[in-house]
């Protein structure tokens, strides 16, 4: 007792100490670190929500979730609230290749009627030869519920040839799916289209399918670019409780894995490295019986060039084979990782040791990563909702056009006159039967409309800068508390109570400035790689084989940085939680200690790094897997129920569970990770401060002592535990 008295009255008071009074060392008096970039901070946040009210005033995101007919009603509300989903009376005038009305529209919409209608078509139909004669009856062949509400096919005096000709029912009908409202055809309903199935004008049912592909090519890559995004909306809408299941299951199995950490952490690292090398093993074993499955299949990736439905890609054999090498590839590189570090793992252990007693003593911090979780979701909500009310932030505006009739018998309608559809009047064209008042594409005029462009990238990077200060926040938080942890000579008696609030008060009261000065300089640094890969998809069509080499290793060192940087401000902000200095002194000094000792920063801190990105993986993998086989029923109980809501994409909702398994897993896996840093920093401190005698005892326990290795005569004072 005597010698822990003595060596808390002489520890060097040269360096400063943690932010909480119940910490043995000099405290410094701490005062606000950065101000200038706090007030800046502030002063984007501010604008971010100028920005967003802007955003809500002018925007409105029914434009992309909802459907309109041709006369720009919504449907599935008001008048069409019976009537949620929107055909196209005829798909194949959506081919801007062959259609010179779709290119005077500029590829921004499809110049056919749009149709509001209870349900999508699920079966192939078409007008067969009688319909055409004289005398025959239109109520005999076409279906009420796919007309116009306006023609009544009981009491129409109009021919079926006059029906077709203003576009008031289709003359056919094709299996399609809903995406968002919007009936799409059923790309595995084409493969089955039936043998005389040839449309008026063709010659075999190959000439159809191209026809209708080459429709839907158009539709995907033009005026409805966001077919994609909202048939995944859609899946999402209707798997959210099951993929939210998924995520309770992700986030049981880390609470599970991190107390066998706590409790069995030797067992746990060779089960761990057992299961990460069956699962890439079972990994290969499926790819390579999938490819047998595939291997005699005729279809190839030239067959899918206007292809929208990424599933279909699952039954293409180059997929599978591309997916075998990759998982063999990945497979020996850790079977080499492995066996390369099998002795250097015990090390590793024993950090992990450490930090499992500190989570212990520290419960409250596994906790504080739902908090981070949580204001994350709120940025990436806010950012999304905010990008959504700036893409539809213009009026829409409607131009007059002709669907079935030439421009030359139309008196030159050629699809550049303005219009209204609540008002439009089409007997004002005498001549055009068939001419509409279609949407053309959202107004750019204006002061807010023309720099939307400017808009959207401050939306981005402010976007960045509050995620990157939430988890800068966090790391400071907990790596306030564990440092707390490490220089309480006599633990857990001088463990400061509530030491992750103290933390967390203390990171907001003094060092918001320093945090968003770490932040704002990597999210300039991601906003700068976003801006990079938007210009060279842009350009990847022109693009030589020099150009697409730099590209690949501008990609490479941009990685490369972007890791470098978070690693730096990782460590600065455990530097920021121990000694209270600004971003850039201790920015400065976590680099110069990491320097000095960086032979045990291999040995030690990037083996824990190692061990948790393969715990994150086996957890990741597995949540994946079973994921898989869930919503692809291949699980009985399962079966029934996702037959009843069928997806549009069965990936959709795996790699939404998979990625948020890999963010649960980060959480959790952070705290972990934060205090391992942070006790590795406080380690390194611990030796260039002290040197184990009596006036400069180490505060390190006798569980790191053992990584230290010194010879017992130098340690004349541990601290009890």
């Amino acid at each position: 007792m005597k010698i822990k008295e003595t060596t808390k009255k002489q520890v060097d008071v040269e360096y400063g100490g943690p932010c909480d009074p119940y910490v043995s060392g000099k405290v410094r008096n701490r005062s606000c670190t950065d101000v200038i970039c706090c007030l800046l901070f502030l002063t984007a946040i501010a604008g971010y929500m100028v920005v967003g009210v802007l955003a809500w005033l002018f925007g409105d995101p029914r434009h992309i979730f909802f459907p309109r007919n041709s006369n720009g009603r919504f449907c599935g509300s008001g008048t069409n609230r019976e009537l949620p989903s929107m055909i196209y009376v005829d798909i194949l005038k959506c081919a801007t290749t062959t259609n010179v009305m779709a290119a005077a529209l500029e590829g921004q919409q499809c110049p056919t009627t749009q149709l509001c209608v209870p349900d999508c078509p699920s079966q192939f139909w078409m007008l067969p030869p009688d319909a055409y004669e004289p005398g025959a009856e239109p109520k005999d062949f076409f279906q009420q519920k796919y007309c116009d509400p306006s023609l009544s096919l009981a009491t129409t005096t109009w021919t079926v040839e006059e029906i077709l000709d203003k576009e008031l029912c289709p003359a056919f009908l094709v299996p399609s799916k809903p995406a968002l409202g919007r009936c799409l055809p059923s790309l595995d309903a084409l493969r089955r289209i039936p043998s005389d199935f040839i449309l008026p004008g063709m010659t075999s049912v190959e000439e159809t399918v191209s026809s209708i592909k080459s429709a839907m090519g158009s539709l995907t890559s033009g005026f409805n670019t966001k077919a994609i995004g909202v048939r995944i909306f859609e899946d999402l809408a209707s798997t959210w409780h099951w993929i939210l299941l998924g995520l309770v299951v992700a986030m049981l199995v880390s609470v599970v894995f991190l107390l066998l950490l706590r409790y069995v952490p030797v067992v746990l690292v060779w089960l761990l490295v057992a299961g990460v090398l069956v699962v890439g093993g079972y990994g290969i074993w499926y790819c390579h019986s999938e490819y047998n499955r595939f291997k005699t299949s005729k279809m190839k990736f030239g067959d899918l060039k206007f292809n929208s439905d990424i599933s279909a890609y699952l039954q293409v054999k180059e997929t599978w084979l591309v997916f075998l090498i990759l998982l063999c590839v990945v497979e020996f590189m850790l079977v080499l990782v492995i066996s390369g570090l099998r002795k250097r793992l015990s090390l590793a252990v024993a950090l992990m040791e450490e930090s499992s007693r500190a989570v212990g003593k520290l419960t409250s911090t596994l906790v504080y990563p739902m908090w981070t979780f949580v204001l994350v979701v709120v940025c990436v909500a806010y950012c999304v909702m905010t990008s959504l009310h700036l893409v539809t932030s213009g009026a829409p505006l409607y131009r007059v056009v002709s669907l079935s009739t030439s421009v030359a018998e139309c008196g030159g309608i050629d699809g550049s006159e303005a219009c209204q559809p609540q008002t439009f009047d089409a007997s004002a064209y005498p001549g055009c039967p068939s001419v509409r008042c279609i949407f053309f594409k959202y107004s750019d005029t204006g002061v807010f409309q023309q720099n939307l462009a400017y808009l959207h990238v401050y939306n981005v990077l402010a976007f960045l800068w509050c995620v990157n200060f939430v988890i800068a926040l966090g790391q400071c938080t907990l790596a306030g508390a564990f440092a707390s942890y490490y220089w309480a000579f006599s633990k857990p008696a001088e463990i400061p109570p509530f030491a992750l609030t103290r933390s967390f008060i203390c990171s907001l009261r003094y060092h918001v400035g320093s945090l968003a000065f770490g932040a704002v300089a990597l999210s300039c640094f991601q906003l700068l790689r976003l801006l990079l890969e938007y210009l060279d998809h842009k350009t990847q069509g022109s693009q030589g084989y020099v150009g697409r080499f730099l590209a690949t290793c501008l990609r490479c060192c941009f990685w490369c940085l972007d890791y470098f940087l978070k690693y730096l401000n990782r460590n600065a902000y455990v530097m920021i939680a121990i000694y209270g200095e600004n971003f850039g002194v201790s920015a400065k000094n976590a680099y110069s200690l990491l320097m000095r000792n960086i032979e045990r920063v291999v040995l030690l801190d990037r083996m824990t790094e190692v061990f948790f990105f393969f715990a994150k993986l086996l957890i990741v993998g597995a949540v994946g897997v079973l994921a898989f086989f869930f919503f692809t029923g291949q699980i009985p109980l399962t079966s029934d129920t996702l037959q009843a809501k069928t997806l549009n994409y069965h990936w959709m909702p795996v790699l939404t569970v998979t990625v948020g398994a890999y963010f649960i897993s980060q959480a959790f896996f952070s705290v972990y990770s934060m205090c391992a840093d942070t006790l590795f920093i406080c380690f390194l401190e611990d030796l260039e401060r002290n040197d184990g005698t009596v006036q400069k005892p180490y505060y390190m326990s006798r569980n790191l002592m053992k990584i230290l290795s010194k010879p017992q005569t130098f340690v004349t004072a541990l601290p009890k535990e």
